[in-house]
């Protein structure tokens, strides 16, 4: 059985101790590709260093976060250009509008995002990775001024209602669905559900938004497997089904066929 972790942050200092453990046992459970969204500058070494130790597994992805724009989003987007230009880069992300805390920074998230967006479409529909919390009106605002008929990518940690599905498939995303669908109450169950396999990816978001039963410990790539699992109870079909249908949507989302 072959499984995809398409977003984890696993390069962080919090897997600095045992990131060979953590690998060796990701690959153990199966999964043979983690994809690395960038964060920012802060970030970038870590992702490369640890992408040159296993170009076989690893595929990073360099962006600015939302949360890490501030006033001096110009300079910031220029250093993000030059990372995004490295042989080896599958995509832009993790990119997007967080609005959580607040909205200090608002418009310059939003040029930040749409600018992003542009390069994406310069460089042949690249794939990228959004990153949407408290903001998806506004996401989907910027995603339809930028007039492509279809988008390729995913849909980082779908947390939204069936509707919203339906809205982000629509364009042409996958929906990444990650730990909070193990959650007690957690609505996601629903949308999954009634959301067809061929649309889904799976992610970890390590370290955070760990799956039960490990909820409140680090989150790791080799988690993938609970997902799948939890995804196959819900749609009553068999959890090899899930990572052969996921995978191939992996592969897809990221212009690895």
């Amino acid at each position: 059985m072959k499984l995809i972790d398409t977003h984890t942050h696993i390069y962080g200092e919090e897997f600095d101790e045992d990131i060979q453990q953590v690998v060796d046992r990701a690959k153990g459970r199966g999964i043979y590709k983690i994809f690395l969204p960038n964060i920012d500058k802060t970030s970038v070494d870590r992702v490369w260093n640890l992408y040159e130790t296993d170009k076989e597994t690893f595929y990073p992805m360099m962006g600015l976060y939302p949360g890490s724009v501030t006033s001096d989003v110009e300079n910031e987007l220029k250093e993000t250009l030059e990372w995004i230009e490295r042989p080896g880069v599958c995509a832009i992300g993790e990119i997007g509008l967080d609005f959580y805390w607040d909205r200090e920074f608002e418009q310059e998230q939003i040029h930040a995002f749409q600018t992003q967006l542009l390069w994406s479409k310069e460089r042949n529909n690249m794939p990228f990775s959004i990153h949407c919390r408290k903001a998806f009106d506004e996401t989907l605002k910027c995603l339809k001024q930028d007039n492509r008929p279809k988008f390729n990518g995913v849909f980082h940690c779908f947390a939204g209602d069936k509707r919203q599905a339906e809205k982000v498939i629509e364009m042409g995303f996958f929906l990444g669905i990650g730990g909070v669908l193990t959650f007690k109450n957690a609505h996601l169950a629903e949308v999954v559900k009634e959301i067809p396999l061929q649309h889904i990816v799976l992610e970890t978001d390590a370290p955070y938004l760990t799956p039960v039963p490990h909820r409140g410990k680090r989150n790791e790539s080799a988690y993938i497997e609970i997902i799948a699992e939890k995804i196959a109870e819900i749609k009553e079909i068999s959890v090899e089904q899930v990572a052969e249908q996921t995978t191939q949507n992996a592969l897809k989302a990221f212009n690895l066929e």
